[in-house]
């Protein structure tokens, strides 16, 4: 067999709607990561420095906004369908960043940040139609897969803002890529109405859904779990402790490296090119290894490279280099918790509760995301390195309940 009949049978699970969705990630990636790099440092001249905890508010308010939708997101997932919400919500997501643009003060940032993470309710949906579209030999492959199509397109976002920056100056250049981030968005929102429902006998949504679901989707979001195997609520524990420890690090990451490591503004762009080329390269080999010996072991791993990774970037006084490889570290540790996350899930969990399990799954971790934001900015202004030694310490509970707690299902029963 030649190279490209080794391609088509190795990726021959990329059609329909997960084929749709790959390219709409594809667009969107292109312009995510661009804010990112200045992202605090552009809060912090819209006012963020006469208020030192306007980046863990913002924070808070993002996942709490998120945990709200959560519930009746995977619900209506389940009971609704998937098409609508994730069509739908893509378009108000794109709309969102006309705040992030014209914003003349943090509270703008504040208010788009909301409205943006409220339109996220169609990620229970978005997760759900991803595992209906996979074969489950291919479950580990195709999240990473998605793992590294993030990391390929979102890689020339921190360039194009750095030139930007270097060009046009801070704000005016962040004003330039939110605009970019809402046209790449409305184009990415278009080329998903293609997609087709997964789901059988699904009754047309109204708004009222919204509302009236809400007390149905609690209960049914906590009652699942009566049908759930234990391993899963374990992995839920393992998944939000990441969630928390990666948010009290993520929220105040690059003013540390300005105020604690002497790294300029002008260079913290710089680190999110390794990182993003390391999921690349890596992303591949993690799939690979979860569908072969299983997502325990690699789940396993993830804890000791967040501890790694931590301890790295505390270290990197004025090094630019020892920056970058704790920032790959840190794209290593999503590879390996995501990956053999969503594998283990989908393979655990039956078809018509996936978007329960995640909406539970993501309200909870969007709290304590949230609750972590405003920790860390917290911490950070009590004492530099605070946020990255309890984040080094929650790594030891993470790898314990992975090793003693969490088991594989039999592969011959994988859904």
């Amino acid at each position: 067999m030649g190279p490209a009949g080794f391609l088509k049978r190795e990726f021959s699970f990329i059609s329909g709607n997960y084929r749709i969705l790959v390219i709409s990630w594809m667009i969107m990636d292109l312009a995510m990561e661009m804010p990112v790099p200045n992202y605090q440092y552009y809060v912090q001249e819209l006012g963020g420095k006469e208020f030192p905890l306007a980046l863990g508010i913002i924070g808070l308010a993002n996942f709490l906004a998120m945990a709200a939708v959560a519930f009746p997101g995977g619900y209506l997932a389940d009971k609704y369908g998937r098409r609508w919400l994730i069509t739908t919500m893509t378009f108000g997501m794109a709309f969102s960043f006309i705040f992030f643009a014209l914003a003349p003060s943090w509270h703008f940032i504040l208010l788009g940040t909301v409205i943006h993470s409220l339109c996220l309710i169609y990620q229970p949906a978005l997760f759900a139609m991803v595992q209906d579209s996979l074969p489950p030999e291919r479950r580990g492959v195709g999240s990473s897969l998605i793992q590294m199509i993030h990391g390929t397109f979102n890689t020339p976002g921190p360039i194009i803002a750095g030139l930007l920056m270097l060009q046009f100056g801070l704000v005016p250049s962040m004003r330039i890529v939110y605009f970019i981030v809402l046209a790449l968005f409305l184009i990415a929102a278009v080329w998903r109405l293609r997609l087709k429902e997964t789901m059988e006998h699904v009754e047309p949504i109204r708004f009222r859904y919204f509302i009236s679901s809400y007390p149905q989707a609690i209960k049914e979001s906590f009652g699942v779990w009566r049908a759930i195997p234990r391993s899963v609520l374990w992995l839920v524990v393992v998944q939000i402790m990441w969630m928390f420890a990666n948010a009290l690090t993520s929220v105040i990451n690059a003013l540390y490296a300005k105020n604690a490591l002497g790294i300029p503004e002008s260079q913290w762009w710089l680190t999110f090119i390794p990182l993003l080329l390391t999921m690349i390269i890596v992303s591949m080999p993690v799939g690979k290894m979860v569908d072969k010996i299983g997502p325990k072991t690699p789940l396993m791993i993830g804890p000791l490279v967040l501890a790694s990774a931590a301890l790295v970037f505390v270290g990197s006084y004025q090094s630019l280099w020892s920056l970058m490889v704790a920032m790959c570290l840190f794209g290593m540790v999503h590879l390996f918790v995501m990956s053999s996350g969503m594998a283990l899930a989908a393979s655990l969990v039956e078809p018509q509760n996936r978007g329960k399990v995640r909406g539970f799954l993501n309200f909870m971790g969007y709290v304590f995301t949230g609750v972590g934001m405003l920790l860390g900015n917290l911490f950070f202004n009590i004492y530099y390195p605070l946020p990255f030694y309890v984040a080094m310490a929650l790594t030891i509970p993470m790898f314990l309940i992975t090793a003693l707690c969490i088991f594989e299902p039999d592969r011959k029963l994988a859904l």
